[in-house]
């Protein structure tokens, strides 16, 4: 409808050129006037009005709407490429695609994204766990980075900015663990008060200087006031769990359970200080300690914190820092042993918040997705990307296209196969644009709206299902002890009596089933025998095995183990199904307003195509009908050729050219020698559609060759003219 639209106001445009040229054009130079009414072909960029710049258009917008929904493709891309190459596209390509998280939609599958990457480079690049710590992951450093954003920086902001301002309005604070620091400024405040030179040495050692009384006791003063302001912090965080944002939560937990799965021989302990180190470290400390750069307080303009101040925050940030990751003072810093008990207190505080942040719900609980959220929303999903990362993406996804996508049938190649080579950007820009930096808006859409290998993902579910039920049924009635072994022997005519009155009884109480709740076709057909049913299940174990959902080389053990877990969880599943349904029939409310949205829109469109029909009737010359012979009309150039039709005879053909009652539509009548031979309806709209499809010439009665655009020129002439 919107190409329909599109078309009539291009027409319009083009009629007006035309017209303007119309007294210049003679037979001799004719051609100019087709040529001039496809120009504006080439004149476009991506979003201009023409077959093969929409078919380019669509599978941009198919190929990002891939990379949007699943994050595999990005994921793999990101660690193909130099570091310094992929921070660069991940600030820009990346948050671009996903809106920076601009509504809910985008949020989840920017999470989902951060969740793949952040598994596929623990899996590739991480050796040893510490390499969390030591290194600088890419994907971390994204996760903190986003989230240092509007949202995460207003719950820094809430967490921190009290007790950080509380540090910088206490004037009398001075928090110093270094002996030498403190020998020092204790010897400078004697000679400012005395106004003699100190018979002390300046320069000392720590141990020198812990000799001193005075030392000692502004050491623990200074430990006291350190631990005071530390556990107003420390109470600060740990009772701000729910206010972290769910982002960097939900990434903590995949950061813990990945390096579990990737070292299941790792404490939990040694689980949560990595991720102290992200939660806390990487996210919080450097708000602690630079709380002016990080917008934690409010400075007045020229203002700045001073030296002292820096170092109380700084020396409440190492005491968190060490706590949150277990570490004792040791060492070089013996000094502060008198404090290690009270870190290992601390970390016992921050172990139980750094479970608790672990403790989300799923990204699809959270946001309330599913396989079919797409499919319902009326609005299609938009982003603006500009003309250079739409070719570099392009770019980077042919050069690594095998590493991200190895199998020959993953749909992206599909996709990359639409898109050919890498345009240029002036291709891509069109006239008027501004370079690479152009941004264009793309509405994406799934090519694969019903995805073969969903499909057959879902009969393969369905198939194991029915298997299933099938093994149960038999195992009731012919024990064994392996399945191959019951489903090679034969079953007595006790068990098939057995079974086959169990299956009446089934058959009885599924009679009493109330109609609305019966299946509408039944995923186990009881009318088999016991041995139909085995060689059922032989048949169907045939099929799963080459699909690779069971394994007979384990004798189907892993399947027998599926089922008892199945009867286990019976009531889980109960659970699960229930809520399930509650969103299905959201989902199917959702298509059913989807469709009247969408029913509603195609009216409004008809009826505006048809007040623009009605507009170029109103405004055009008198609906009579024109008659033309066939030589007229071949010098207008309309005319190519009649099949079986002596040139002699065209001159005696005769075309009439009559308006119908229904706008944009034209009967037109053949005539040899007053004899009528044909009637055909010509629809305008078919026209300007054959014309953008790059169209030039058409079969009219099956036999005359038109030239589409010098036919559309006369029909704007001779009806639709000023």
């Amino acid at each position: 409808m919107d190409i329909k639209i599109g078309l009539l106001v291009k027409n319009k445009i083009t009629l007006q050129e035309v017209v303007s040229h119309s007294k210049k054009l003679t037979k001799k130079n004719k051609s100019q006037l087709s040529d001039m009414m496809m120009m504006n072909k080439q004149k476009g960029g991506l979003k201009a009005l023409s077959k093969e710049k929409r078919v380019k258009l669509e599978a941009y917008q198919h190929l990002f709407y891939l990379l949007q929904t699943n994050p595999t493709y990005l994921a793999k891309l990101i660690f193909q490429m130099p570091q310094n190459k992929s921070t660069k596209f991940m600030d820009s390509v990346i948050f671009t695609l996903y809106n920076y998280a601009s509504n809910q939609r985008e949020e989840y599958l920017l999470l989902k994204l951060f969740k793949t990457a952040l598994q596929e480079e623990i899996k590739s690049k991480v050796d040893q766990m510490k390499e969390i710590v030591t290194g600088n992951p890419t994907v971390i450093k994204m996760v903190v980075s986003f989230h240092r954003g509007a949202r995460g920086q207003n719950a820094l902001r809430q967490i921190l900015a009290p007790v950080v301002k509380e540090i910088i309005d206490d004037k009398t604070l001075n928090i110093k663990t270094d002996p030498v620091d403190i020998y020092k400024s204790w010897v400078n405040q004697m000679e400012t008060q005395t106004g003699e030179a100190s018979k002390l040495p300046y320069d000392v050692t720590p141990e020198q200087a812990m000799t001193h009384e005075e030392v000692r006791n502004r050491l623990e003063a200074s430990i006291k006031n350190m631990k005071t302001i530390t556990d107003k912090f420390l109470l600060a965080i740990i009772v701000s769990v729910d206010k972290i944002p769910y982002g960097m939560r939900f990434i903590s937990k995949v950061l813990k359970d990945t390096l579990h799965e990737r070292f299941p021989d790792a404490t939990e302990d040694e689980l949560l200080k990595i991720v102290g180190n992200l939660l806390y470290y990487r996210y919080m400390n450097p708000a602690i300690v630079a709380p002016d750069a990080f917008d934690i307080i409010e400075m007045s303009a020229g203002g700045q914190l001073t030296n002292e101040q820096r170092r109380n925050l700084g020396s409440v940030a190492k005491m968190l820092q060490h706590a949150a990751s277990n570490k004792m003072f040791l060492g070089d810093n013996a000094h502060l042993n008198p404090i290690n008990e009270y870190l290992s207190t601390s970390y016992q505080k921050f172990r139980r918040f750094f479970l608790a942040a672990c403790d989300v719900p799923s990204l699809e609980d959270k946001f309330n997705v599913d396989q079919y959220s797409d499919l319902v929303t009326v609005t299609k999903p938009v982003i603006y990307i500009s003309i250079g990362e739409i070719v570099n993406t392009h770019t980077l996804l042919l050069d690594h296209q095998d590493a991200i996508a190895p199998e020959h049938n993953d749909p992206i190649h599909e996709l990359l196969e639409d898109l050919g080579e890498v345009p240029t950007v002036e291709s891509l820009i069109g006239k008027g644009g501004t370079g690479c930096k152009t941004e264009v808006s793309l509405t994406l859409a799934n090519k694969f709206d019903v995805p073969g290998e969903a499909n057959v993902e879902m009969d393969a579910r369905t198939l194991l299902l029915n298997t299933k039920r099938l093994i149960v049924d038999v195992i009731r009635f012919q024990p064994g002890e392996t399945l191959t072994e019951i489903l090679d022997s034969t079953a007595s005519p006790e068990q098939e009596a057995e079974y086959q009155r169990a299956m009446q009884r089934r058959a009885i109480r599924d009679a009493k089933t109330p109609e609305k709740m019966k299946q509408v076709k039944p995923v186990v057909d009881d009318s088999l025998t016991l041995q139909g049913k085995k060689d059922k299940i032989r048949s169907n174990l045939q099929r799963l095995a080459e699909l690779g959902k069971v394994h007979p080389e384990n004798r189907y053990q892993d399947l027998i183990n599926d089922i008892a877990k199945d009867i286990r969880n019976q009531r889980r599943y109960r659970q699960r199904r229930k809520a399930e349904l509650v969103r299905l029939q959201q989902t199917n409310a959702a298509l059913n307003s989807k469709t009247n949205f969408y029913n509603v829109q195609i009216d409004s469109y008809n009826q505006y195509i048809k007040v623009c029909m009605d507009n170029l009737t109103s405004k055009g010359n008198k609906q009579v009908s024109q008659k033309y012979t066939a030589s007229r009309l071949q010098e207008k150039g309309v005319l190519i050729s009649i099949e079986d039709l002596p040139s002699n005879q065209f001159k005696n053909t005769i075309f009439e050219i009559s308006p119908s009652e229904t706008v944009g539509v034209f009967e037109v009548k053949a005539k040899l020698m007053g004899v009528h031979l044909d009637t055909v309806q010509l629809e305008y709209q078919d026209l300007l559609q054959l014309q953008y499809e790059g169209v030039a010439v058409m079969k009219l009665f099956d036999r005359a060759t038109i030239n589409v655009n010098l036919l559309i020129f006369l029909l704007n002439k001779k009806f639709y003219g000023k």
